[in-house]
């Protein structure tokens, strides 16, 4: 080989190699496309993007020429990390997946309060008013028994208020067989301990008595309290004491009813709910806004106008106080069209199962295995322990659920003997089209 044969194969070298070839960072960034997401989703996941495009483009996976392209598909949906995800397991509250979903009201309402706001202005006089007051009075209003309402940030939260602001070095009877684990490692005793009260158990695990209660007073009693032992059932040999026996003994009786039930309903018999509660005389109920209510993460306290003006002025409550958006995705969803919890759990098995069946024939036109089945949805989120939801699921390969779940648009369902099953009652039938499409591109993946 010459001179001049070296000379000009170290020249073209870098001309042909495709890394030399792979757009400039700030020349893909003035791609319009990446523009316009650079306003809606800030510089930093664009950039980010790119460079992973460009990556891409080295090691030869995509073309130069392509990786702007390549970059607008990487770009995130949003710019929070949180994915919108299709929620196939047939468990109505998944706790995994955010329990509630929101109603279409109650997303209209967050958008529209998501900039300033009169949540504690009041604008006809210009001087200063009650935080969340027009939820506050939806909540009153859904709940007839209730003289006052107070919202906190969730749950747990409504019992800890509850605990410092009536029994800090205090007693709390609590029947032994509802010293409950609560999710996630949280244990009741623990909870309420951490408050300042002290725990008196009375009765036992599976029996217990209003004299067990009533032998167990003292000067030092704050409250009665009564949890719904939401996750689990004890069944056999057993007794547990109601309100309207407990009301009678002279100190206030504060319930947990956990899901989050307002008022009774016909699926859910065993399921209390606050307005019952109040009616048998409980100075106080606590409970979830994200479960069976449908709403937004947050703790309901409903009962008696002092006992509820005792919390709501404890200065823990300013700690534990909701920000705006969830006052307003509140009160869209107790005023509100039905929720999406209770239209999945009013669902009619019947059209659950013609679903299923017309899914699973365009499926299977494209070559698909899949068939449409059976099957048992739960309520789910600790609520409705042991009631069985009929349903109908489309019924894929194992190995689809992995796909599936990390797909474009992920969707989650449940492994059971060996098939991936998508159960239909957790899926809202406008989103049916959606499932097929995350199916079929699972298939080709």
């Amino acid at each position: 080989m010459t001179e001049g044969h070296v000379d000009q194969q170290v020249s073209e070298g870098p001309r042909l190699d495709p890394r030399r070839r792979v757009p400039r960072t700030d020349t893909v960034l003035s791609d319009p496309r990446l523009r316009e997401a650079a306003r809606r989703l800030g510089e930093a996941p664009v950039k980010s993007a790119v460079r992973r495009a460009q990556e891409r483009a080295r090691h030869g996976a995509v073309p130069p020429d392509a990786v702007a392209d390549t970059a607008v598909t990487l770009l995130p949906h949003a710019a929070s990390g949180l994915l919108p995800v299709v929620n196939a397991t047939g468990v109505l509250l998944h706790t995994n997946l955010g329990r509630a979903p929101l109603s279409a009201a109650a997303r209209q309402a967050v958008r529209e309060a998501a900039g300033p706001t009169d949540v504690e202005l009041d604008l006809r006089t210009g001087v200063r008013a009650r935080r969340g007051r027009t939820a506050l009075a939806a909540l009153r209003d859904r709940v007839p028994s209730a003289a006052a309402a107070h919202v906190v940030n969730n749950g747990a939260a409504a019992l800890v208020l509850a605990a410092t602001a009536l029994a800090a070095g205090r007693e709390i009877l609590v029947s032994r067989g509802e010293m409950v684990e609560i999710g996630d490692g949280f244990r009741l005793p623990d909870l309420l301990v951490s408050t300042g009260a002290r725990l008196r158990e009375v009765g036992t695990t599976n029996r217990t008595t209003p004299d067990d209660y009533a032998a167990a007073l003292g000067v030092d009693t704050a409250f009665i309290l009564k949890v719904h032992p939401s996750n689990f059932r004890i069944t056999g040999f057993t007794r547990a004491a109601d309100v309207t026996e407990l009301a009678p003994l002279g100190v206030p009786v504060v319930v947990d009813i956990g899901s989050g039930l307002l008022a009774p309903h016909p699926l859910l018999p065993e399921e209390p709910d606050a307005e019952t509660q109040l009616r048998a005389g409980a100075a106080l109920v606590t409970a979830s806004g994200d479960k069976l209510l449908g709403g937004p993460q947050c703790g309901l306290l409903l009962g008696t106008e002092d006992t509820v003006r005792t919390l709501s002025r404890h200065p823990l409550a300013r700690a534990l106080r909701v920000d705006k958006l969830t006052l307003a995705a509140l009160e869209a969803t107790l005023t509100g069209p039905a929720t999406p919890t209770a239209e999945a759990l009013a669902a009619d098995p019947a059209r659950l199962r013609h679903r299923a069946e017309r899914l699973a024939r365009l499926l299977d036109a494209d070559g698909i295995d899949v068939r449409a089945v059976d099957s048992v949805a739960t309520v789910g989120g600790g609520g409705a322990p042991g009631v069985a939801l009929p349903s109908a699921a489309l019924s894929l390969p194992e190995r689809y659920a992995a796909a599936l779940r990390t797909g474009t648009d992920p969707v989650v369902g449940r492994l059971a003997a060996g098939r991936c099953l998508l159960d239909l009652r957790t899926v809202p039938e406008p989103d049916d089209q959606r499932l097929a499409a995350a199916v079929r591109s699972a298939a080709r993946g």
